[in-house]
């Protein structure tokens, strides 16, 4: 059996349309309660977070009534960054962890995430479990041992000292400049905080959320503003989180954006250095560029590649012993410091170098020379399935055998939107804008 609601990266799609309806999410409430409430002679809790969204306030309530239906009693964080879900879940000895929010999409999406006790995203098997306690439905529990509800104040305190424990002892920003884009998300008020308190001299972008302009032309997706920012600043670097921050893309002082695996690269040889890579090896997923994998061949270390979303990442590094691991779209996971992708953690290991070394950030952002590649995205309407179209297997199966020595191609469904992403990498740049554009028109024919 496949999961039905569950994509990628939990649930998620437009605010008010299935399945990210306040029926719903009162509904995935009260199953993910049960599941997590199995002992009913103890006390269970979950926290729940957002980010800026509009809808979050509805999604809130509804959550918050499905959970309690169950008997869990509720701890309200407000609005703070995905990995705060992830870090404070185990820290307040809660059950469950629940993060409301569609990460790097527009203010109409919205999602829902799931953390387990450990502070880790749920496995496939445990959200087909949920899926099946959303289908027969929950009986709630009597009266009297309905859950309660609780507002915690100072969650977003407790991630800042978090996130700043991660930076070395001792080392300041004192003297760096700072242009910090938060997407008008979910860190808009902790990024900037940490980067203070550090000692940087900090300008701030993207930190005015309205309900409707999260991701709005900045953050990690468009890091225009924030380069142009940099630039005419005179700033040392530019970090641009997305609407949940769990995601980061830097600009150096000339405005040349590095995105996930120029950051990953750095850090793995650094790690190497210092003998702290666990394994050996960067775990990365299929987008991850050909380069990177060049890269750390040629310094003795391995590149596991999972399929994308972070969370298939992390379930490698934790099987695998790996420490280090993440997405060319920016997010980095280090499990030394946390259980899923934190763009603010990342930035700051990046700012260590950059002290450390006292180099620019030009200087430290190009570890490797890309080897081309074009993503282009074909939407597609409800109940289609271009993919199965058989003039689409033969325009990939072509575009394969050309590319066959030369480059590679990647077609798959987004796991967050109703998109075929249809990626390739190849030197030649005439083949590989050829073999992509080939796929691209046969699945736009399908649908």
């Amino acid at each position: 059996m496949t999961r039905k609601l569950f994509g990628t990266d939990g649930v998620r799609g437009t605010a008010n349309s299935h399945p990210m309806t306040a029926e719903m999410a009162l509904r995935i409430g009260a199953a993910v309660g049960r599941y997590f409430r199995r002992d009913t002679s103890v006390a269970h809790r979950v926290v729940i977070g957002k980010d800026t969204r509009l809808s979050g306030y509805m999604f809130e309530n509804a959550l918050t009534a499905g959970l309690t239906s169950t008997g869990m009693n509720v701890l309200l964080l407000g609005p703070v960054p995905t990995p705060a879900v992830g870090l404070l879940t185990p820290s307040m000895r809660a059950d469950l962890g629940v993060m409301i929010s569609a990460s790097h999409n527009p203010a109409r999406d919205n999602g829902i995430k799931f953390f387990g006790p450990d502070g880790f995203k749920l496995s496939d098997e445990a959200e087909l479990e949920i899926e099946k306690l959303i289908e027969g439905g929950v009986e709630p529990v009597q009266a009297e041992n309905i859950g309660r509800a609780k507002r915690i104040d100072d969650g977003r305190f407790r991630y800042v000292e978090r996130v700043k424990s991660t930076f070395p002892q001792g080392m300041r920003l004192d003297g760096i400049k700072v242009v910090v884009d938060c997407a008008n998300g979910a860190a808009y008020r902790a990024a900037p905080e940490v980067l203070w308190e550090l000692g940087a001299e900090v300008i701030p972008v993207g930190v005015a959320p309205d309900g409707s302009n999260i991701n709005l032309d900045c953050g990690s997706t468009k890091p225009r503003v924030a380069a142009e920012t940099v630039v005419s600043h005179g700033a040392d670097l530019g970090i641009c989180l997305d609407g949940d921050a769990d995601r980061v893309i830097l600009i150096d002082e000339t405005g040349q954006v590095a995105d996930g695996d120029q950051i990953m690269a750095l850090l793995a040889a650094r790690w190497a250095a210092e003998g702290r890579l666990a394994g050996g090896a960067l775990v990365a997923t299929v987008m991850s560029n050909l380069g990177l994998e060049r890269f750390l061949e040629g310094r003795g270390l391995r590149l596991e590649r999972t399929g994308v979303g972070d969370r298939y990442v992390v379930e490698r590094m934790r099987a695998g012993g790996f420490n280090l691991g993440g997405e060319q779209s920016g997010h980095i996971v280090m499990t030394d410091y946390a259980t899923t992708g934190d763009g603010l953690m990342a930035a700051l290991q990046f700012l260590a170098e950059m002290v450390r070394t006292d180099h620019r950030a030009s200087e430290l952002v190009h570890s490797f020379e890309k080897v081309p590649q074009l993503l282009k995205n074909v939407r597609y309407g409800d109940g289609q399935t271009p993919l199965d179209e058989a003039a689409v297997q033969a325009a990939i199966a072509d575009a394969e055998a050309r590319l066959d020595g030369k480059g590679r191609l990647l077609i798959r469904k987004s796991g967050t939107e109703p998109l075929i992403r249809v990626m390739a990498e190849c030197e030649d740049e005439g083949l590989l804008t050829a073999a992509v554009d080939q796929v691209v028109a046969a699945v736009e024919a399908s649908v």
